[in-house]
């Protein structure tokens, strides 16, 4: 089968070249591939597999392209890498690898195609079209990638115990491209997954938050996290989650399913956000559940205080598996830690009160707080559904209406500790703190304007019951 078609690209061509004056075999091979024959849009990334030196392949590309474009060398891997056209192209020399059981880093010698082609992780990546002159865009497909393509199957090239036992990043990937791709793991390559699952300790924790990621950012991450769960990894990874998988039932009362819920909370999520780091926060929004977990004869199940244990677990998790302990991580504790409060003033009256502090709380995040709560509504009670749906709508329009008269999403004091000093001669002291969350409550409470005349009046009045005297 020749795909000439797909080898538009003038770089292509320039390969080919370079590859016919060294006397290169040269092929593109894996990603590249595999999405062309999908018809995917194709990423800024072409992966070239040289019967020989990458390095010196790279390099000669180089010298013919116009621009004559910096060449990355990575003496220790064997691979080199250029731009062209935001493309980033990167070159390896065929090889063959051969593994030790404490590390996913092989010990690498030169081989053939074929031998490139052994150790590549699926079938559908490890697809090759040649450059050579010869038989320029034809399809080199040993181990039936075509046939994987059309079933919509996951297989290895070789046997899938040795596959994912020589590198175990490997078992993640082949649950990322399932669930991007919506194929299914073959049967025998799951099992052997399962199989191999302790094999994950040696991967570091940021390599495993890569492919989580790529999970999170498919549109329907449950795939993937049922997946994980199959297949115990998820036990490893994140048992925090898979401790919400136990239903307990007590003199006739039970309570849902907190594991199948936070899954169904981040699929409902997806179609409204692409932040990674929302979908995280909806697929954590529970995880304060199991240690909470409480049943209590005149009120049944309870979670008291879940969401402030979640908020403290989201941090032990981010520290564990190596994550950002920045903004981000910030960011879902906060999310985490708030989103039961929506739901609250949605099945109350929603008073100004109550909206503006959600407001102040949550200042620049309330609307995706709004947004992972409306996710949080999996009742399958078209009823209840409509309603919930309706009193969001309610909180949102008070959201709009109180931000647009008292501006406290990013609260100013409309009087500050410095103006407080001078109008009673103080030094900083308690005083000023206590004048100044006065004020602050007086204005969430809807008792004043955030505005600084009745800011100021209320300090004085305030003030005099205090004993302080203005100067």
């Amino acid at each position: 089968m020749n795909y000439t078609k797909a080898l538009t690209n003038p770089i292509f061509e320039i390969i080919s070249q370079a590859g016919n004056e060294l006397n290169l075999d040269c092929y593109v091979i894996g990603g590249f591939v595999r999405d062309h024959i999908l018809e995917r849009d194709f990423k800024k990334d072409i992966d070239i597999v040289a019967v020989g030196s990458g390095i010196e392949l790279a390099l000669k590309v180089s010298e013919l392209l116009p621009n004559k474009p910096k060449v990355q060398v990575f003496k220790n891997y064997g691979t080199a890498m250029l731009r062209y056209k935001e493309i980033d192209v990167e070159f390896v020399g065929a090889r063959k690898e051969s593994y030790q059981s404490d590390s996913r880093n092989p010990i690498v010698e030169n081989g053939t195609l074929k031998d490139d082609q052994d150790r590549r992780d699926f079938t559908i990546n490890a697809m090759a079209f040649s450059l050579n002159k010869t038989n320029y865009g034809d399809l080199v497909d040993p181990f039936g990638g075509i046939e994987a393509l059309n079933n919509k199957i996951i297989k290895t090239p070789l046997n899938p115990d040795i596959t994912y036992s020589d590198d175990p990043l490997r078992m993640m990937r082949a649950i990322r491209f399932a669930t991007q791709l919506n194929f299914k793991i073959e049967e025998e390559s799951l099992n052997a997954i399962t199989k191999n699952k302790d094999r994950l300790a040696i991967i570091s924790g940021e390599r495993i938050v890569d492919e989580l990621n790529k999970i999170l950012e498919t549109p329907k991450p449950s795939v993937g996290f049922l997946l994980l769960y199959k297949t115990s990894l998820l036990d490893i990874i994140l048992p925090e989650l898979t401790a919400l998988n136990q239903v307990e039932e007590i003199e006739g009362h039970t309570h849902k399913n907190n594991f199948y819920h936070s899954l169904e909370v981040v699929d409902n999520i997806c179609p409204n956000t692409d932040d990674v780091w929302l979908r995280w926060a909806a697929l954590l929004h529970d995880i304060g559940k199991a240690p909470t977990k409480r049943f209590n004869k005149k009120q049944g199940w309870t979670f008291h205080g879940h969401e402030f244990l979640g908020g403290k677990m989201v941090k032990k998790i981010f520290q564990r598996l190596h994550m950002p302990l920045n903004q981000k991580m910030k960011f879902v504790q906060k999310m985490v830690v708030m989103s039961s409060r929506p739901i609250v003033l949605s099945e109350d009256i929603v008073t100004d009160s109550a909206v503006r502090r959600l407001v102040f709380d949550a200042g620049e995040d309330v609307e995706n707080l709004m947004i992972l709560c409306e996710a949080d509504i999996t009742t399958k009670n078209p009823h209840k559904f409509k309603k919930y749906h309706k009193n969001f709508d309610i909180v949102r329009q008070k959201i709009i209406e109180v931000e647009e008269r008292d501006h406290v999403r990013q609260f100013q004091p409309p009087i500050t500790g410095e103006e407080i000093m001078e109008m009673f001669n103080l030094k900083p002291s308690r005083e000023i703190g206590t004048l100044k969350e006065a004020v602050k409550e007086a204005i969430l409470e809807g008792e004043i304007p955030n505005e600084y005349a009745a800011a100021f009046d209320f300090v004085l009045k305030r003030a005099e019951k205090m004993g302080l005297k203005r100067v």
